[in-house]
């Protein structure tokens, strides 16, 4: 009688771990979507950053006779990808102290779609290189 009831037990809960894996299924949905959206803004924020760097590096390189702030705000939009450098927004300036700020947009869920209203930026600045001719 023990091993009877044992089995009736058991088919009682058959397909029990998948009705509670489907129950689950929009938690862990909505878990990896916010989880990959602050992927995302991390992102962002390093590309800025990265991007202003690169571009006062390239400012304080640039030649006396060229203009430093097109070769400034050129090499921070060369550093960004393709989803970020529609709205990028690079400004340099400075005389013996090269400064630029970058300002991007944080996509929602896929780069180059929609993007969240509200703006990530980076600074830097650098000493301008002299020749030493």
């Amino acid at each position: 009688m023990s091993a009877r009831r044992t089995r009736t037990h058991l088919a009682g809960d058959r397909g029990q771990v998948s009705v509670e894996f489907l129950g689950m299924l929009p938690t862990i949905i909505v878990t990896l979507v916010v989880v990959w959206q602050f992927v995302l803004l991390g992102y962002t924020y390093t590309l800025a950053g990265n991007a202003a760097d690169e571009a006062v590096r390239a400012g304080t390189a640039a030649h006396p006779g060229g203009d430093r702030s097109a070769a400034c705000a050129q090499a921070g939009r060369d550093e960004l990808g393709d989803a970020w450098q529609a709205d990028a927004e690079v400004s340099c300036g400075g005389s013996g102290f090269v400064t630029a700020e970058v300002t991007l947009h944080v996509p929602v869920l896929v780069p180059g779609l929609i993007d969240f209203p509200f703006p990530v930026r980076a600074h830097a600045g650098a000493v301008e290189e002299e020749d030493g001719d």
